[in-house]
């Protein structure tokens, strides 16, 4: 086996965003820009860009992979993926003569709504949102309602399409029928700097998962009593320190299984777990199935069948 093979995401270049793929023309749309396609079409695959995408599917069901997370999806799926979040939609239930029209997805970048933000305080209402989207947002309930939406921003044009744009992001805000999808989000509360103490630790935690610490060792860290720590830190991230420290080192070792061909033995140990029984359970626990099927499952990212 090549044990260290990458098979990662492709980068999608904005020079390759043609009509013909159903990209609308560039100089005819603003800030928002509507895409259509069918299935399959060469912009179904495994990659990202830098560009939130608000993604309906309209037709057809199938596996849906957003960064480490993999699910179901059917007619009415309506996610929003954030910057450089890998993602693709596999149909398993196509006709022999393909679908002419499956996807209705609107792009938009991230630096214009933040700098306008800044500015219109009633626009900082998003941002909570676009920082959710950083790790997939899967909403419910709003199938009719994105769709309708979606034809009526893109039959406008102009400030007509913004209005209407910014108007359906403010739905999205007010959804709280959704779950995240790929990692886990830290969420905000009033003691800003207990949030500010807990946010450098998951910072700390993301970038020394593969390493042994306890939670004493943790809280010395930033100073607070082990049971301050535990209430603030399960109020900002909605686990345990214990089951945060799991999920976070399963995400890691998803990354792995999916880009890479080492072996999931291997894989358990260089994520921080150190016996492969406890990764084996707990991969299961938080995934649904064994490092082995989600590996096996993860190729249809490509598109490729699955045994």
């Amino acid at each position: 086996m090549a044990n260290q093979r990458v098979r990662g995401p492709e980068l999608e270049h904005d020079v390759g965003r043609t009509p013909s793929l159903g990209y609308e023309p560039s100089g005819s749309y603003g800030c928002v820009r509507c895409l259509e396609h069918g299935f399959p079409n060469p912009l179904v695959r495994w990659h990202y860009h830098e560009e939130y995408e608000l993604h309906l599917i309209l037709a057809s069901r199938g596996k849906v992979f957003v960064g480490d997370y993999i699910g179901q999806f059917e007619p009415g799926h309506l996610v929003l993926t954030g910057p450089r979040l890998p993602h693709n939609w596999i149909s398993t239930d196509v006709p022999a003569e393909g679908l002419e029209l499956r996807d209705a997805v609107m792009q938009f970048a991230d630096a214009p709504l933040r700098q306008a933000a800044a500015l219109i305080p009633e626009l900082a209402e998003v941002l909570p949102l676009m920082e959710r989207a950083r790790h997939g947002i899967e909403f419910f309930g709003m199938s009719e309602r994105a769709r309708e939406r979606y034809a009526r921003i893109k039959n406008l044009h102009g400030l007509a399409r913004f209005t209407e744009f910014v108007d359906y992001l403010a739905e999205l805000v007010r959804c709280n029928d959704y779950r995240l999808l790929s990692t886990v989000q830290l969420q905000s509360f009033d003691d800003d700097a207990s949030l500010a103490k807990i946010s450098g630790i998951v910072d700390y935690l993301s970038e020394h998962y593969c390493e042994a610490f306890s939670m004493t060792e943790i809280c010395l860290r930033v100073g607070m009593t082990e049971s301050s720590f535990s209430r603030y830190f399960r109020r900002a991230t909605g686990n345990t320190f214990t089951d945060f420290v799991n999920r976070l080192r399963i995400n890691k070792a998803c990354q792995l299984l999916m880009e890479t061909d080492r072996y999931i033995t291997n894989v358990c140990y260089d994520v921080g777990f150190n016996n492969v029984a406890n990764f084996n359970r707990r991969f299961l626990q938080v995934k649904g199935m064994t490092p082995k099927e989600f590996r096996r499952q993860a190729e249809a990212r490509f598109g490729l069948a699955v045994a």
